[in-house]
């Protein structure tokens, strides 16, 4: 099979199927490498916590990307920036459902790992996200209009950008490592605004 081929049967739905299959599949492994017990909830909710990264920077870079560096990878990418978005979704939704069972088994726990800030900004989050992952659908996209739609999903990006951030920047000073996380969220931005403004720079003419 050739590269193209691969390119070609690993796209659309299909992809977003494997991904999210993928995805439930580790979720089970790891919490079960724990017996299902708090500690395997803790180690699916930093996992999922991860992938969601991976997903939303795949998915928030691609347009980007493909402007910038136009090969047959960016261009699969911009192609599949709708279902890698999706995937995105599905991954936070299952660190939703690891969250919710951490609540469940360890009340206290959960209660001593989290406050008012994580409640609000959240469930800002997640309705951010349920409104793009709708909106994802192009009859719900068609039913908003074009405007509405970029304004929704430029603005939600930002927000859920900024959440990842403050996320894992948080964690930095008593575990550096995670400083590592930053660094995809960072070069997103940064590739992000060198696009916005090669777009904007009028091209001069040059003479024949």
């Amino acid at each position: 099979m050739t590269s193209s081929q691969r390119h070609s049967w690993f796209e659309g739905w299909r992809l977003f199927a494997v991904l999210a299959l993928i995805l439930v599949a580790l979720c089970a492994a790891v919490a079960g490498f724990r017996d299902f017990d708090v500690e395997g909830l803790r180690m699916v909710i930093r996992f999922t916590a991860r992938t969601s990264l991976l997903f939303f920077c795949l998915a928030f870079s691609a347009a980007a990307l493909a402007r910038l560096w136009p090969n047959a990878w960016t261009r699969w990418q911009r192609r599949n920036r709708r279902y890698l978005g999706v995937t995105f979704a599905a991954s936070h939704a299952l660190h939703l459902a690891a969250l919710a069972a951490f609540a469940a088994i360890d009340p206290a726990g959960f209660a001593a790992a989290t406050n008012l800030a994580s409640y609000v900004f959240g469930s800002i989050g997640y309705a951010v996200i349920a409104a793009m992952t709708i909106t994802s659908f192009d009859r719900a996209a068609a039913l908003i209009g074009p405007s509405a739609w970029r304004v929704l999903h430029l603005a939600g990006g930002y927000y859920l950008w900024i959440q990842f951030m403050v996320g894992f920047g948080k964690r930095v000073p008593d575990m550096p490592l995670y400083s590592l996380f930053l660094i995809p969220l960072l070069a997103v931005f940064v590739l992000r605004m060198v696009a916005m403004a090669s777009q904007s720079t009028p091209r001069t003419a040059t003479a024949g």
